[in-house]
């Protein structure tokens, strides 16, 4: 994949500027959705090197993260005369970024987009990276390809627009990045008052979560290897959230949270967490993201989603798990039984 560029900006006119002047262009589409269109985009109109671009607006949440919004985005760029040399740039949330950035990676096989995350999850997680994609057949993420937006600009002004709801769905995203850096970072944020959020210190915590996930993309581009650190709380969590699409959906780091529930659980019995830094996350997880209901009866659907996840290999179950703060051991198997355990302490916890 091309490199790529993240940017915390000090000033976001001169940021978008100087990354649109860098990409060859002859044409510019802003690709928002529902609630970017009225509490972001205004916040970049009249912005000098936007003059001329047009906008492509799509359904908000994970529930538009779909084949259709994809075609219709497709269907905009060529019906106001995309070409291969066009450029897109996505600004909003993951479900923004992710589908804005596979419709540019497959348009004309593929154009040029930049990334302009407007929310706590989009900037340490989902527009850093390269991954792509929409959900497909019940599943997340299920199609998609890797492929690094031209540039990334992070710009903490837009968390002012966000509920607490989705300040911590992506500090759950941080608080992993924390588990898998090391013990000052994971202390920082179990201390940090997310409810009462500083936002200048939170943006400075915000480039330290960035630069974990971006130091170990680009040792490992494609995950094969060190890449599946960013997967801890995934397995879980996205079985979570695939069955909460079935019911209510909810925010992804909320089912990250609870993932980590169970993952952190699976690394105290199997590969050696220490019991105290176990329940300390646990407890400050249970005390701002409460959990989904589930029953016993609900196991065996769980555990057929968790089949299904990327990682896997020959049908087996793989999880990324900590041997302790900052001692990641991918490709970790769990038996049937020790993942109904998992999830009995969720339930239980």
């Amino acid at each position: 994949m091309n490199p790529q560029k993240v940017e915390i900006a000090a000033n976001l006119e001169s940021s978008l500027s100087q990354a649109i002047a860098a990409c060859e262009h002859d044409k510019t589409f802003m690709l928002v959705d529902e609630t970017t269109r009225q509490h972001c985009l205004p916040r970049v109109t009249g912005f000098g090197c936007l003059n001329g671009a047009q906008v492509i607006e799509i359904g908000a949440t994970d529930t538009h993260k779909t084949l259709e919004s994809l075609s219709h985005v497709w269907e905009e760029m060529g019906r106001m005369g995309g070409t291969r040399h066009t450029l897109l740039i996505n600004i909003g949330g993951g479900m923004v970024t992710d589908l804005g950035g596979f419709a540019a990676s497959t348009f004309k096989r593929g154009i040029n987009y930049i990334n302009i995350p407007t929310t706590l999850l989009s900037m340490v997680d989902a527009s850093v990276g390269g991954k792509t994609g929409i959900n497909f057949n019940g599943l997340k993420n299920e199609i998609g390809v890797f492929n690094n937006a031209a540039c990334v600009i992070l710009d903490t002004q837009f968390l002012q627009t966000l509920d607490e709801e989705n300040i911590l769905s992506g500090y759950a995203e941080m608080l992993k990045h924390g588990l898998i850096s090391n013990d000052k970072m994971w202390s920082e944020l179990m201390n940090y008052d997310i409810e009462q959020p500083d936002f200048s210190l939170l943006q400075r915590m915000v480039a330290d979560s960035v630069e974990v996930k971006q130091r170990i993309v680009t040792e490992d581009p494609t995950e094969k290897g060190i890449r599946k650190a960013l997967n801890l709380g995934h397995t879980a969590g996205h079985a979570f959230e695939s069955f909460a699409l079935q019911r209510t959906p909810v925010l992804h780091g909320y089912a990250v949270a609870w993932g980590l529930i169970c993952e952190l659980y699976l690394s105290n019995i199997k590969t050696g967490l220490p019991t105290d830094k176990m329940h300390q996350t646990v407890n400050f997880i249970k005390g701002h993201y409460g959990k989904m209901q589930i029953d016993c009866d609900d196991y065996p659907t769980l555990l057929e989603l968790m089949t299904h996840d990327k990682k896997n290999t020959a049908g087996t179950i793989n999880f990324t798990l900590l041997g302790g703060i900052g001692d990641i051991r991918i490709n970790q198997t769990a038996s049937k039984e020790e993942i109904y355990e998992a999830l009995d302490f969720y339930r239980e916890c």
